[in-house]
């Protein structure tokens, strides 16, 4: 889907009237409505798909430990490979990402490791998660290549934690690239932060330290453009930078925005939204390193807890973890409604301007897009978003909706 303009149409979507108020006047809603296909298997947990180029979709589910390739015009699923810690195997598969030559970069978080798959779905190379050794306070000397995107060159990017036990908190952090041919790094851009607080108890031998999250603290969110070109979200009053691959910057215009309160519902959503984030452990034994991820577990906010955060008043502008660039360049950003609301999406274009609001339906997150669903003829615009719905057992099930430009 091609934004060049603001008049564009989406299958299988419905106009909604713009609102009265002032900041939406101008821009056009959009509703996704009923989806194309509907894979029938359930889900522990999918946070991101790859759309294969003969149209089948790559699905990891950390939870449910498995990597399944779907045909959701055929309704079937296949599981590839197996759990374990040998070849072709994985312990918590948790993230697909297209790598060139059809091939695809897996996130093995039991592992610990990151894993190319060939066009067949035969497993290759694989290298580990964290690289080098920690030294001094923090992570220093070590550097965690925990893959938030990819651009077509199969560069991968993250951002390293910044922080660890007896290190300052940061209030700002670098957005760091790994290219695979060569073995360099560089810093890509800089971002801010969320908040965190840090608190200790007890004493001698006997301390404990806890660093924790400040609820909804603005920060930055990004994602890359398969050209390379990286957006970052800003929280400092909500706009779109894109930095490109010359260091070349377009700045994009402030975006209004109506704070949502946190009441009780907004404070249970935010610790549900955790209950899923990745833990990162780090021991010695006789002088030998061990890093372990895992996804999924943490058992926070139950009962009264929720009362131990120092909770703001209103939530920021946008969800900082769900920029993501289509596949023909244009920026989607979850922008934070009411609790249990059905989530909003701005879309942007290359320049950081506004085009559309897209409204996905209710219990559905966006988890990738596609070109698979687009009528024939329809043109490179065209194209598939691919939404995952929870039900109340919180199964999940991949579905396909079409666009169009």
């Amino acid at each position: 889907m091609k934004l060049r303009t603001q008049t564009f149409a989406l299958l299988a979507l419905t106009f909604t009237p713009a609102s009265a108020a002032r900041l939406d006047a101008q821009v056009p809603q959009y509703r996704l409505t009923q989806p194309d296909a509907v894979l029938e298997q359930a889900f522990g947990l999918v946070l991101r798909i790859r759309e294969m180029p003969d149209g089948r979709v790559l699905i990891a589910d950390p939870l449910g430990q498995a990597l399944v390739l779907a045909d959701l015009a055929a309704g079937t699923a296949d599981t590839i490979g197996r759990v374990g810690q040998g070849p072709a195997e994985y312990r918590q598969p948790d993230a697909v990402y297209p790598f060139p030559g059809d091939s695809t970069l897996l996130v093995d978080l039991g592992n610990a490791r990151l894993t190319v798959l060939g066009p067949d779905g035969s497993f290759g190379p694989t290298m580990p998660i964290a690289q080098g050794e920690p030294s001094g306070p923090g992570l220093g000397g070590m550097m965690i290549v925990m893959p938030q995107d990819v651009d077509g060159r199969g560069r991968i990017y993250f951002q390293p934690p910044g922080f660890g036990p007896g290190a300052a908190l940061p209030d700002s952090g670098v957005v760091m690239r790994m290219d695979r041919s060569t073995g360099t790094f560089d810093t890509v851009a800089t971002v801010k932060l969320q908040q965190l607080k840090r608190s200790t108890s007890g004493g001698g031998g006997n301390q404990s330290v806890r660093i924790s999250a400040v609820p909804y603290s603005p920060r930055d969110g990004w994602a890359v453009a398969p050209d390379g070109r990286v957006a970052v979200v800003r929280s400092n009053g909500y706009y779109v930078e894109w930095i490109h691959p010359d260091g070349r910057v377009v700045k994009g215009p402030q975006v209004p925005f109506r704070p949502v309160p946190i009441r009780r519902a907004e404070k249970r959503e935010w610790v549900a939204r955790q209950n899923n984030g990745i833990a990162m452990g780090i021991s010695i034994t006789n002088g030998v390193r061990q890093t372990s991820f895992r996804r999924g577990g943490s058992g926070l906010g139950r009962g009264s807890e929720l009362d131990g955060y120092d909770w703001p008043d209103t939530k920021p502008a946008f969800n900082p973890t769900s920029p993501r660039v289509d596949l023909d360049g244009n920026l989607w950003v979850e922008r934070y409604g009411p609790a249990n609301s059905a989530r909003n999406y701005d879309l942007f274009d290359a320049n950081g301007v506004l085009q559309a609001r897209v409204t996905l339906p209710a219990g559905r997150q966006l988890v990738g897009f596609g070109r698979e669903g687009a009528e024939a003829g329809a043109g490179a615009g065209a194209g598939a978003v691919y939404l995952v719905f929870t039900d109340e057992f919180d199964l999940q099930y991949l579905e396909r909706y079409r666009l169009e430009k």
